[in-house]
């Protein structure tokens, strides 16, 4: 699993754009509780997923509005 996804987190869906070089994924803690980071993947690293900001902290009531605040907050994801 990419850093900054705790191995207790289960990720429900993972959305990459086009060139398939950025991704979000959204996930659910054991706590119920929902949130998502956004990750890069570029050749030079064998093509393992880096993560590119500090989304993962945010804790959301559902996974409808963890996806609407990553739709916010990565601009890519609104094409998606």
């Amino acid at each position: 699993m990419a850093k900054r996804i705790d191995p207790s987190w289960i990720v429900l869906s993972s959305l990459e754009n086009p060139q398939h070089d950025r991704c979000v994924d959204l996930f659910r803690r054991p706590d119920d509780s929902y949130g998502f980071e956004e990750f890069r993947r570029d050749p030079e690293d064998t093509g393992a997923w880096t993560p590119v900001s500090y989304f993962s902290g945010a804790r959301f009531e559902t996974a409808s509005a963890a996806l609407q605040a990553a739709r916010s907050a990565v601009a890519w994801l609104a094409a998606v």
